[in-house]
């Protein structure tokens, strides 16, 4: 099949860039499919010679690594990588198959303090460490994308966007622990890191465009230094369906049923869903079967596989029924960062959840004025903390002390601690304003929101963030997109 890109060398121009960017843009065309890596789909390298000889070209080439890694999530207990692609100039792309060499340190040593290019990079820089595989610096697209106020950050809509391309993304969800990889999924796995580095580049003139360059190193920077994520606190209270468990027994027996099936899952290297959903534990939990028997009569448990395991999940129960009542979970959940759930605040404390209203409108009006979502502007989690137990003396130079402490990047603490401060001074109480609606979120996560991260996670913003007057902006006077998930 013909390339539609140059060849395996290749650097988009610059000009040819922007130009293909203005087609999309401008004429609403449509993009040039991208169909088969420049210079044939590599073949996967499982040999430790062949490895050599690879990192060998890696270490001779020329500017920014491209990385991406393939796991099996979904499909495998584990969150390791199945697949690891990287692409340099002047040394083409390598497809590593890291079950066969699992241990990479030796493309660190090529690499050596070479920037990485990667997209929504805290997704795959666990999967990359325990391979060896940690940078020095990087650059993050997905994630300058959300700086520069992109509505749609998903890799196959910024290459679309920005340099004309469309790729093509249908195994995104495949179960990359196959063996051996079907040659359509290597072919789309080569092109993910294909235009990496010429999007990064577009990325960085726009960044310095917008005066934001210093933001996005500084984002970029945290990603790179973050420690190794905590295990999360009581995860099977992330249990779907937990909300209907009512008494402190009920949760009881999602927590043992959850432990159960997370043992077996560990085991056999499934994902958790696979051995059971949740749907099913919550449906044992709440029909509280007497005996293996009754609860083979329960939808899934009556397959003939489930029935095999009925005991398991029947052990689980009755552990939960017997266990002391000293033992059981409480119904507060984990004690987290101490917080009320956010819609709670009005009746907790009325003057907080006031205070939580005019943060989030500080937050918001200074998110809109820099064209991103204001997610990304502050973290969420911490904007609620200092909110709710504010410094005793709410001046800016307070607060950026307690900004600073809870880890916001200085460019957050410059643009955000002076409005912050100004929102934290409770007014008298005779004209103090009603707290409004405090228990849901803006369209752009707002300052308390839930959103699945901040700028410094990578996974971080909603697809859809940023106002709308700089969604105009962005778009030329059009309509916004839709949003898209922020996956490679």
């Amino acid at each position: 099949m013909t390339s539609t890109v140059p060849d395996s060398t290749h650097q988009v121009s610059e000009g040819a860039a922007i130009d293909a960017a203005a087609a999309v843009e401008e004429s609403a065309t449509v993009p040039i499919p991208l169909l088969e890596p420049a210079g044939g789909v590599p073949p996967v390298l499982d040999d430790p010679q062949d490895l050599t000889r690879a990192t060998e070209r890696l270490a001779a080439g020329t500017g920014p690594v491209a990385f991406d890694a393939e796991r099996a999530s979904g499909y495998r207990y584990s969150q390791r990588a199945y697949l690891v692609q990287i692409r340099r100039a002047g040394a083409g792309t390598l497809l590593i198959d890291p079950i066969a060499l699992p241990d990479l340190s030796g493309v660190q040593d090529a690499v050596g303090d070479t920037e990485w290019v990667l997209h929504a990079a805290s997704q795959d820089l666990p999967c990359l460490a325990e391979l060896g595989l940690r940078p020095k610096t990087l650059f993050d697209t997905e994630l300058a994308g959300r700086l520069l106020g992109y509505e749609r950050v998903g890799l196959g809509a910024m290459v679309e966007r920005v340099l004309g391309f469309g790729l093509e993304k249908g195994h995104s969800a495949a179960d990359w622990s196959t063996r051996p990889l079907p040659e359509p999924w290597l072919r789309y796995a080569a092109l993910d890191v294909e235009l990496l580095v010429e999007l990064r580049d577009q990325l960085e003139s726009e960044l310095v465009a917008q005066n934001k360059m210093a933001f996005a190193r500084q984002e970029f920077g945290a990603i790179a230094a973050a420690p190794p994520r905590e295990p999360r606190a009581e995860p099977w209270r992330r249990t779907s369906g937990i909300h209907r468990a009512r008494s402190r027994r009920q949760l009881a027996a999602v927590r043992s049923m959850w432990q159960a099936r997370d043992r077996v899952a560990r085991a056999r290297d499934i994902a958790p869903g696979r051995v059971l959903p949740d749907s099913a534990i919550m449906d044992a939990v709440l029909k509280v079967p007497e005996d293996a028997a009754a609860l083979t009569r329960l939808p899934i448990f009556s397959g003939q596989r489930m029935r095999r395991s009925a005991t398991t999940w029947m052990d689980a129960l009755r552990a939960a029924a017997e266990m002391p009542e000293n033992q059981l979970p409480s119904t507060a959940g984990p004690g987290g960062d101490g917080l009320p759930p956010q819609n709670r605040w009005a009746e907790r404390d009325p003057v907080a959840a006031a205070r939580l209203a005019r943060v989030r409108a500080a937050l918001n009006a200074i998110a809109e004025d820099q064209g991103m979502p204001v997610e990304n502007l502050l973290e969420p989690a911490l904007a609620r903390r200092v909110t709710w137990a504010p410094p005793a003396t709410r001046d800016t130079e307070t607060v950026t002390a307690a900004l600073t402490t809870g880890g916001a990047r200085p460019w957050q603490v410059e643009l955000t601690a002076a409005a912050v401060a100004a929102a934290l001074v409770d007014p008298p109480a005779s004209t103090a304003a009603a707290p409004g609606a405090t228990g849901g979120e803006t369209a752009g996560g707002g300052a308390g929101g839930t959103g699945s991260g901040t700028a410094g996670s990578g996974t971080g913003a909603a697809a859809g963030g940023g106002s709308a007057r700089a969604r105009t902006r962005r778009t030329g006077g059009r309509p916004p997109s839709g949003g898209e998930p922020a996956a490679s």
